[in-house]
């Protein structure tokens, strides 16, 4: 038996008993009685003839519409007023022969009509080509529409499309668009990827904005009324900053500025007294008495100067595979901040447990490490077996080390672990000639005075398949050299 099967000659043949019957509407011929429903796009009164047998098949709307039997039904009529021609004729094409084209001009109003009209295939693929086709530039008016019709996929689609790429949408005009309640629900993300002291400069323009206030005008020559203004545009805001992130510095041009409420002021003026006592206890305790967003915090590399792309952060949360940690630590330790001091940096990250070493050079490479033991002088942590004490090394199964911009070859991000039998070498501590350092003999290591390291890649850690160990693209991997690369900046992450 012979099963023959022509799906684009069925396709062509009933595109054509459509198109022929409507894009020859003055003619008399017989065929137009085998048309028994009528569609009026109400704009420019265009009439299209239809079988309701195709209608009802295809879109679950007049499927309904022909079983209750209503007006429409009895009068083998429906007249649309919120649709173009343009668009009926490619969505009534496409009932017939299963083809339409979806482009940047028409792919939302397909959205819109496919959705109150009930046509499922055609709310999937128009809001796919829809979500792969988002630009920062029309962002906020397709949340804003899709909002207004309540496209829940597209409206989902363009708030993960604003969290993926809010560091560089904040920077746009377009943020200023954003209306309250978008940029509400945006806050209330605790996954938002960003330097908190900007966001919050960032919603003093959005107010500004708002308030039809001049953006070049400084917040200290704005007049009261001006304040006010700005004050009562944020106030439904202004909650949402984790002004529990600011440095003392930052809490200090906030106050001064005068654009937060009393309320709130009086709380960051508790909170700048305490973190320039530098009281842990005492801040771990005011934040614990505080029932406001203000004082959570978001992601804690969301600090970091060195940890742009999402991409990167992305593969950091996977590869430690810890959200305990993961969601809780804190940047302990900036080389820009508190200065390129091996003592220093020794003083603040000894004994604290998981630890996050992230490095960036001056040639934009960027790797570091992870231990779950961390660096500590407790000779406990010590294997006396294989070590001997005043060596250093800590045994560590679970540290990697990673690689997260190389620009050799244009390398993408990696996780190297430990190699067999190697872990007693996962890290080395000495506490006043070595800086952080993984693996015997440094596969990475950072000198005395924190600025310059050497490398010496593969013989602790996992090295890419392609390379040999103790040559000089296994020496240069990680850093773009072998020694001597100068050290950008250095972060030191842990909870």
């Amino acid at each position: 038996m012979t099963t023959y099967l022509n799906l684009e000659k069925l396709s062509n043949d009933l595109k054509n008993l459509f198109q022929n019957q409507n894009q020859n509407q003055n003619q008399n011929e017989k065929e137009e009685s085998y048309f028994d429903f009528e569609i009026i796009c109400e704009q420019n009164k265009t009439s299209f003839k239809t079988h309701k047998s195709i209608l009802s098949s295809r879109s679950q709307y007049f499927k309904s519409l022909f079983k209750s039997k209503m007006k429409e039904y009895q009068e083998n009529k429906l007249i649309l007023k919120d649709v173009s021609s343009s668009i009926l004729s490619s969505i009534l094409n496409y009932f017939y022969s299963g083809k339409i084209e979806i482009n940047s001009e028409n792919a939302i109003e397909i959205l819109i009509f496919s959705s109150k009209y009930l046509i499922d295939e055609l709310i999937n693929v128009s809001s796919k080509f829809i979500k792969n086709n988002l630009q920062i530039e029309t962002i906020v008016d397709i949340l804003k529409l899709s909002d207004s019709r309540n496209l829940t996929q597209l409206i989902d689609y363009s708030y993960r499309f604003i969290f993926d790429n809010f560091n560089e949408f904040i920077k746009t005009p377009f943020f200023l668009e954003l209306e309250e309640n978008h940029l509400n629900l945006i806050l209330l993300n605790d996954e938002l990827f960003l330097n908190e002291f900007e966001l919050f400069q960032s919603i003093i323009k959005w107010g500004k904005h708002k308030s039809n206030i001049n953006q070049e005008k400084e917040n200290e020559k704005l007049e009261k009324k001006e304040k006010e203004k700005i004050q009562d545009q944020i106030s439904n805001i202004i909650d949402k900053i984790r002004f529990i992130d600011f440095s003392k510095e930052e809490i200090a041009d906030t106050l001064q500025e005068e654009l937060i409420p009393n309320e709130i002021s009086q709380q960051l003026m508790k909170l700048l007294i305490i973190k320039t006592q530098e009281n842990e206890e005492k801040l771990n305790q005011f934040i614990e008495n505080q029932n406001l967003l203000i004082f959570k915090t978001r992601i804690g590399l969301n600090s970091s100067t060195i940890i742009q792309e999402k991409e990167h952060f992305n593969k950091l949360e996977e590869w430690i595979n810890d959200n305990g940690f993961f969601y809780n630590m804190k940047l302990g330790y900036s080389a820009k901040k508190d200065g390129f001091n091996c003592k220093k940096w020794h003083d603040i990250c000894d004994n604290k447990g998981k630890t996050l070493i992230i490095i960036k050079t001056k040639n934009n490479y960027i790797f570091g490490g992870f231990t779950s033991i961390g660096f500590t002088n407790d000779n406990s942590k010590w294997r006396e077996k294989d070590i001997n004490k005043e060596n250093g090394y800590i045994p560590d199964s679970n540290a990697f080390i990673f690689s997260l911009r190389n620009d050799k070859n244009n390398r993408n991000p990696n996780k190297f672990s430990i190699q067999a039998r190697r872990e007693q070498y996962a890290i080395f501590y000495y506490y006043s000639e070595f800086g952080p350092t993984f693996g015997l003999n440094g596969n990475f290591s950072l000198g005395s005075n924190l600025k310059y390291g050497f490398t010496n890649f593969g013989n602790t850690y996992n090295l890419p398949e392609y390379i040999q160990y103790d040559t000089y693209e296994s020496q240069s991997y990680l850093a773009g050299s072998y020694d001597e690369w100068e050290v950008d900046e250095l972060e030191t992450f842990f909870i």
